[in-house]
């Protein structure tokens, strides 16, 4: 029998002071039960096992239900009452879609016998102590119709003036062994101002047909108004934005363009190419990021010409950014934003490691996805409304020789 009530001061010092190795389970357990009987109380009108001319109605005893946990299997005990009935739905709601998803990609891979005794620990930790075939196929059954409604909807809230791109490189058994997949991830802010997870796919290779037919999925879909696509300078993407975006132009990561100007500069003369690079972003305004570039190049071009080169080639893909307001940089620039959604999908599925099939692969990431989503629609606006009207807004300049020409043309007569 659960108790009715409980004094926070004495029990949390009787239990820190013993230091119980399930001291977290038993906390969470007595709390749990100690929330529902005062509900149930609630309901009632009157207190436990008391008598009041406000009651109406009367507790019955309890019927006791597992509750599974990251703590562990609780057995909680549900106040019985002898008129109606009381059900937490509080307490005892689905999972989030990324915590059933990966519930059920781990028991599948325990079901198909991967890895055995790393299944057998990783079923614990998430607190399960039953898993049945049928319960598997229920959960994965509903979690793909999310997943796949999620990944099918249309992209109807554009203009999306800002896309990010990255891939993803995860490990799928297929004909018997383990093979690298890639999970091509696209995000983008719509014209209320918040982030939004466009697309998700999976290809045997990141390359150009595989980010070709993304990208076309993506504009079949609804995807509309891009001015700026930030990404690597993986040659497959760039084609394929050029191919699909027409009118876009493209930022190249400066993260990454910084990791493959390293790799073309002399490990001796790198650090101060790096200060000289990072000094260009520090810049107030746009004149001074393209003077300081210019200034970054002429300085490594005597003794390092290799690099100059590689510098001038690189000049309008990393610069992009500047023809957009000032406020935004930051959020274009690089794909620094992206690269922490994907330490969020790295943290659930290395839980996972080696993925039974694609179609798990893809519930997981997919759930994953989702609940994101779900959490930029609702928190605050990604990029102000402002800023994104000025960033939409287009730059017309006139050759003022050909402005003279076309004045000194005949006027025409009806």
């Amino acid at each position: 029998m659960a108790n009715p009530s409980i004094d926070p001061a004495r029990f949390l010092h009787d239990h820190l002071a013993a230091a119980s190795p399930d001291l977290l389970r038993t906390l969470l357990t007595t709390f749990i039960d100690a929330l529902m009987s005062a509900e149930a109380d609630a309901i009632c009108g009157a207190q436990y096992g008391t008598s009041s001319p406000d009651r109406v109605n009367i507790r019955n005893g309890y019927r006791h239900r597992d509750f599974d946990t990251r703590a562990g299997t609780l057995d909680v005990a549900i106040p019985k009452l002898r008129q109606g009935s009381y059900f937490p739905d509080w307490l005892l709601e689905r999972r989030k879609r990324a915590e059933a998803a990966l519930t059920s990609v781990v028991a599948t891979c325990y079901l198909l016998g991967v890895s055995t005794r790393r299944m057998d620990k990783l079923v614990e930790s998430l607190g399960i102590t039953r898993l049945s075939k049928s319960q598997v196929s229920v959960m994965a059954r509903d979690l793909d119709e999310h997943v796949t409604s999620f990944r099918t909807r249309p992209l109807d809230q554009g203009p999306y003036t800002f896309v990010a791109a990255d891939a993803l490189v995860l490990k799928v058994r297929e004909g018997g062994r383990v093979v690298n997949v890639h999970a091509l991830l696209a995000t983008g802010v719509n014209a209320d101002g918040h982030r939004e997870i466009l697309g998700l796919q999976v290809t045997s290779a990141e390359d150009g047909a595989g980010w070709l037919a993304f990208f076309r999925d993506l504009t079949a879909r609804g995807l509309s108004g891009v001015r700026l696509v930030t990404s690597d300078a993986h040659r497959g993407l760039v084609d394929a934005i050029g191919a699909t975006l027409p009118g876009a132009a493209w930022q190249r990561c400066r993260t990454h363009y910084a990791a493959n100007l390293m790799s073309a500069t002399p490990k001796a003369s790198w650090p101060w190419v790096k200060t000289l690079l990072h000094s260009v972003y520090d810049q107030p305004d746009t004149a001074s990021v393209h003077a300081q570039y210019d200034r970054l190049v002429d300085t490594v071009a005597g003794k390092l010409p290799a690099v100059a080169d590689h510098l001038e080639a690189a000049r309008d893909d990393v610069l992009a950014f500047t023809g957009f307001p000032k406020e935004i940089w930051r959020q274009i620039w690089s794909n620094n934003p992206q690269e922490r959604l994907n330490r969020e999908i790295r943290r659930r599925t290395d839980v996972v490691g080696i993925f039974p099939d694609r179609h798990a692969l893809i519930r997981l990431v997919g759930a994953v996805l989702a609940e994101q989503h779900d959490e930029w629609t609702e928190g605050r606006r990604y990029l102000g409304l402002d800023v994104l009207a000025k960033s939409r807004l287009t730059l017309i300049t006139t050759d003022t020789k050909q402005d003279t020409d076309t004045n000194d043309l005949p006027a025409l007569s009806a």
